[in-house]
């Protein structure tokens, strides 16, 4: 297996030289890191805006890094299994009109020797595998009765695992989502229900599930938890974890592979946890008020057969206090609590709420705010994604903002020697292209401050608008409209804006044609019939 992990680091060795000859910064193969990736990535998009004609095959030998990457990992916290199969699909795109970036790897000469090695990998040639039969005999022949779920993030090594545990005498079943892939069939949601009975009855004895069996599994008991590789999510991490020491002790084992991306991602992890756990550290002590929600009690008719309530089944009552402009609601995503930022907001009186937001910092109604420090702003251009966080700002809020901490426009131009053009260029494209309303702060206060009369706008906004409908401005119009049509299955704020361009009114909208709701840019087939399908729904009591 180490073999294949050399014969891909060539191939990576050779892309990056590539990229270095067209003059972009390379880092070392061994700290190419997903972080080292997007600052690459970050590159090519400034070159991109620059029309520097060589950004176009830089975007191609970085997809061929990307692929490559994605084996090296596969082999080195995976296996031979998933790793074959992942070479089978490249095969098969190289092969079957796909991406110039798939036909390069499968024209290339390692690549074709290497696919042929793997067609003699007819067993499971990575330690873990044996380590998982090892891990689990201990257990059952200390606590016969033990029930244990083994986590796994690729399918390809799910079903790999089963088999090699029912080789061993230890009876596993797979524990997978309902869609399906290639020549493998996903579960339907009769047959996942079916599953966790056999699972909590006993019928056998080890689940090994993908990343669905992270939470709502209604199972009272687990004893033991194996993680067969590490994940850099803390949210996953923890919910993985929560699978056993329910009702009695439990035990959870990491199988990290030495000197691998494995050992990487635990440490991101257990970052990941402590910072939250400062969060909730902070919350306890009054620092940042939780907000108030009813829940039903454990005896509830919504709960599950063992008293816990599923995610599926959680339902949060409305906030006992309606918000009010003195003391608006602004929810914070928990990665920000160690700025002063949400501090700030509480001395304020703001009604503060930690979540996990997919995109942006904070969030007041319909404005979603991403703040950054000038400096920040200034690295993420440079070494990182920006207008990839950009674009996943526009599309996640009718009200997109990006506000820039410790300075003005002018403090950007001293920073990592950058021209004042491509500043400009950027700050530009910012607020034409993705219509995000830029604003600089001197400071956290400041920036505290700004995000309040967000807040206070937003609370005062529901009732002003009921009261005053006929006099609504063309933007609160349009923003009606965004949110309308955002309801629809499938149809984010983005879309939404492109679809309103182009037939003007919902009315238009929904007589058009499946062809012409398709020839707008980002709607797809699916979202076309999603649309119409909705246009023509009945109410029902």
């Amino acid at each position: 297996l180490w073999l294949a992990v050399s014969v891909l680091n060539g191939m990576l060795d050779d892309r990056l030289t590539k990229l270095a000859e067209l003059n972009y910064r390379v880092p070392k193969r061994e700290a190419l890191s997903m972080k080292a990736l997007n600052a690459l990535r970050a590159q090519i998009q400034m070159r991109m805006q620059e029309k520097d004609k060589t950004a176009y095959t830089a975007v191609s030998v970085h997809a061929e890094l990307m692929k490559l990457k994605h084996g090296v990992m596969l082999a080195e916290s995976q296996g031979s299994t998933a790793l074959r199969a992942y070479l089978l699909r490249l095969q098969t795109e190289g092969q079957g009109g796909g991406s110039k970036a798939s036909q390069r790897i499968c024209a290339d000469a390692r690549f074709q020797r290497l696919l042929a090695l793997s067609d003699s990998w007819t067993r499971e040639i990575h330690p873990k595998a044996d380590a998982v039969v090892r891990i689990i005999r201990e257990q059952m022949t200390e606590f016969p009765d033990s029930k244990v779920i083994v986590f796994v993030t690729y399918r390809d090594s799910v079903q790999m695992l089963v088999d090699y545990l029912n080789e061993a005498g230890i009876s596993a079943r797979r524990f997978v989502g309902q869609a399906s892939r290639d020549s493998e069939k996903g579960l339907s949601q009769k047959q996942q229900i079916e599953a966790i009975r056999q699972f909590r009855e006993g019928e056998y004895a080890v689940l090994v599930a993908t990343s669905v069996g992270e939470e709502g599994l209604d199972i009272p008991a687990t004893d033991l938890v194996v993680f067969y590789e590490s994940v850099p999510s803390e949210v996953r991490s923890i919910q993985r974890k929560g699978r056993t020491g329910r009702n009695t002790s439990g035990k959870v084992i990491v199988l990290i592979t030495k000197g691998t991306a494995d050992e990487t991602f635990r440490w991101v992890s257990n970052a990941k946890e402590k910072q939250m756990l400062k969060g909730v550290s902070a919350m306890r002590s009054g620092k940042v008020p939780a907000r108030q929600f009813t829940v039903p009690a454990a005896g509830d008719a919504s709960y599950g057969v063992s008293g816990q309530q599923t995610l599926a089944d959680l339902v949060l009552a409305k906030p006992e206090e309606e918000d009010d402009e003195e003391h608006p609601a602004v929810i914070i995503d928990n990665r920000e609590m160690q700025a002063k930022v949400p501090e700030h907001l509480s001395n304020l009186g703001a009604k503060i709420s930690l979540e996990h937001l997919p995109a942006g910092d904070y969030a007041a109604g319909r404005v979603l705010i991403e703040r950054k420090t000038i400096q920040d702003f200034v690295d993420t251009l440079v070494d990182r994604d920006l207008f990839g966080q950009v674009k996943a700002l526009a599309e996640s809020a009718i009200r997109p903002v990006m506000i820039v901490e410790g300075g003005s426009i002018a403090d950007l131009y001293d920073l990592r020697n950058i021209h004042p053009n491509a500043i400009r260029n950027t700050l530009a494209s910012i607020a034409a292209d993705y219509d995000v309303s830029l604003l600089f702060t001197k400071d956290a206060q400041e920036t505290a401050e700004m995000i309040y009369a967000f807040a206070r706008r937003e609370a005062g906004s529901e009732r002003n608008e009921r009261s005053r409908h006929s006099a609504k401005t063309a933007r609160q119009t349009n923003d009606a409209l965004l949110y309308i049509l955002t309801a629809f299955p499938d149809v984010g704020p983005k879309a939404a804006r492109e679809l309103l361009r182009e037939f003007g009114t919902l009315r238009r909208i929904c007589s058009a044609s499946k062809e012409e709701l398709m020839g707008v840019k980002g709607i797809g087939e699916k979202t076309a019939s999603a649309i119409l399908a909705m246009a023509v729904k009945t109410w029902e009591e």
